[in-house]
């Protein structure tokens, strides 16, 4: 698992929400397997671990274009129920105007990134999500979810 950051990702909910849980959607054959190998590289990491939240959301799968499969959780449900972080996203444009004249340029790989950070310990049952093989929730912050990008750039930014 990823080292204590001095930014944690929190979870601030509406006043007045309750849990959410869904049912797990239904995933092709070669899906299923993907999703296996998926929640074994993340619990081996120590990603994610067993759950018994009341909350739930269900995992689904995008294809990307090397014919991989990228595993998906949808999150709308919490993110509707989700105190909206207002922190300066920067405008493209700007960020543009920032680089331009550089001759090298560098790329991180934000799945890296997002993992740097942990989930606050009394949120952690909030990003629960089910599956067919089992439920289960992050401790490191999980892409798809409000304010994610906002804490991340924070995070860079500091």
């Amino acid at each position: 698992m990823s080292p204590a950051q001095q930014v944690e990702f929190q979870i601030d909910l509406v006043p007045g929400a309750a849990p959410v849980a869904r049912a797990p959607y239904r995933l092709a054959p070669s899906e299923m397997k993907e999703l296996v190998e998926q929640l074994q590289e993340l619990s081996e990491k120590g990603f994610i671990k067993p759950s018994s939240s009341p909350w739930g959301a269900p995992v689904l799968f995008v294809k990307k274009k090397d014919g991989s499969f990228r595993m998906c959780i949808d999150y709308r449900e919490l993110n509707k129920l989700t105190v909206k972080n207002r922190y300066p996203l920067l405008r493209i444009d700007d960020l543009f105007d920032q680089i331009q004249g550089s001759s090298v340029y560098s790329k991180i790989d934000l799945r890296s990134g997002y993992h740097q950070l942990r989930v606050r310990e009394e949120d952690i049952s909030k990003t629960a999500f089910r599956t067919r093989y089992g439920h289960y929730e992050f401790q490191v912050m999980p892409f798809a979810l409000e304010n994610a990008p906002v804490v991340f750039m924070d995070l860079m930014n500091q």
